[in-house]
Order: structure tokens, then C-alpha cells, then sequence
């Protein structure tokens, strides 16, 4: 894995991780009792942005220091990713 592989797999693993942490504690604006006018009563009411984004970037680095280590250990390699459609057949 060379630099800008690194850099994509971080960023790939960091939106999707942020896309399950936003709904984590979320709160609707019916549920708090607050409907702003014009917006649906199922919207989001007090997101806390900062505290996600924070648990969103340790997320991500635990999990793409896990994936470097097996990249560049040689746990994994580019013959075991091609071999494996042999383990279906």
C-alpha cells in the first residue's frame, strides 16, 4: 500500500463509518418536543457534530491501522485476493 492508497482507504473508511455513527443518539425534533416550522417533525433536532466527528476519526484510524498492519504485515497479499475465488468453487 503506497501513500495514496493509504489516504483513499482512510477516507473511504471514514464516511462510512460516519454513516453509522450520525444516527447513533439521535434525537427527532417531535421526540424533543421542538418542530421547527416548515421542516419534518422525523428531522434531526440538536446534532452534536463535534463529539461525532471526533469518534468518527478514532473509529476510522483504529480500523485503518488494523487494515495497514495486515496490508503491509503480509498477512495479506495480492495472490491471496486473487485466489479467492477458489475458495467458493
Amino acid at each position: 500500500m503506497n501513500l495514496t492508497g493509504g489516504i483513499v482507504l482512510f477516507a473511504s473508511l471514514w464516511f462510512l463509518t460516519l454513516f453509522c455513527v450520525m444516527p447513533i443518539g439521535q434525537r427527532s425534533q417531535a421526540d424533543a418536543g421542538d418542530v421547527i416550522r416548515g421542516t419534518h417533525a422525523g428531522a434531526p433536532a440538536g446534532v452534536n457534530w463535534r463529539r461525532k466527528l471526533l469518534w468518527t476519526t478514532g473509529i476510522t484510524a483504529a480500523l485503518w491501522a488494523v487494515i495497514a498492519w495486515l496490508i503491509l504485515g503480509g498477512v495479506i497479499t495480492r495472490a491471496d485476493i486473487a485466489n479467492l475465488d477458489q475458495l467458493v468453487r
